[in-house]
């Protein structure tokens, strides 16, 4: 990751700790460690950890936050981001991914998490506001729910585009208003809700 321009000491050294095969498939152990995205079953994937390593440090955290992460998945990065914040909470529309997930992060005894089964669209209104904001899925538009549940200053971090190509994009909540930063292209499995893509319209 160093070599990709990945430099924040704390993101780096929580990436060193928490490791990668603990959130795949056990057919896939043997791939744990390649800078690739993986199945997790569910149509889902655990990310690229370049991607997620990206996503972290642009957030700028400095470990005192309240972290809302949208997309549990695996709880790869639901782990990393504990070890960077204060508090970590997390949707997770799958409730079968939830499940798995919490039981991987209990193992690994991991207390600052906090796990819910929803619409990760709308956020997390009774928890809010957050410093931070990590989007694990793509979206065609931010979602107006998260952003009102930013704090001033906070900051969210989300793919934003096609179905099949993104931009990581990353909004900052200031006194006047919100300001846009696109990052880098990439692909994210869709994010599906109210303020995100209707599967139904597709299907």
């Amino acid at each position: 990751m160093v070599s990709r321009g990945i430099s924040d000491r704390r993101v780096l050294g929580a990436f060193r700790r928490i490791e990668r095969e603990k959130f795949v498939p056990e057919i896939l152990k043997a791939q744990s460690y390649a800078d690739s995205p993986l199945s997790i079953g569910e149509n889902q994937t655990i990310s690229q950890p370049y991607i997620v390593a990206h996503m972290i440090e642009a957030l700028g955290l400095t470990g005192t936050e309240r972290v809302l992460e949208i997309g549990t998945g695996s709880g790869y990065q639901t782990a990393i981001l504990s070890l960077l914040t204060k508090e970590v909470y997390s949707v997770e529309r799958i409730d079968i991914l939830a499940q798995r997930a919490l039981e991987t992060l209990n193992k690994l005894n991991l207390k600052n998490i906090e796990i819910t089964v929803g619409d990760g669209t709308r956020g997390l209104e009774e928890f809010s506001p957050f410093d931070a904001i990590a989007v694990s899925a793509a979206a065609p538009k931010a979602p107006e729910p998260l952003l009102g549940q930013l704090t001033e200053g906070g900051r969210m971090i989300i793919p934003l585009g096609e179905r099949y190509s993104q931009v990581l994009t990353l909004f900052t909540k200031t006194k006047t208003g919100i300001k846009k930063d696109l990052l880098q292209g990439c692909v994210f499995v869709p994010l599906v809700g109210e303020f995100g893509w209707d599967v139904r319209k597709e299907a």
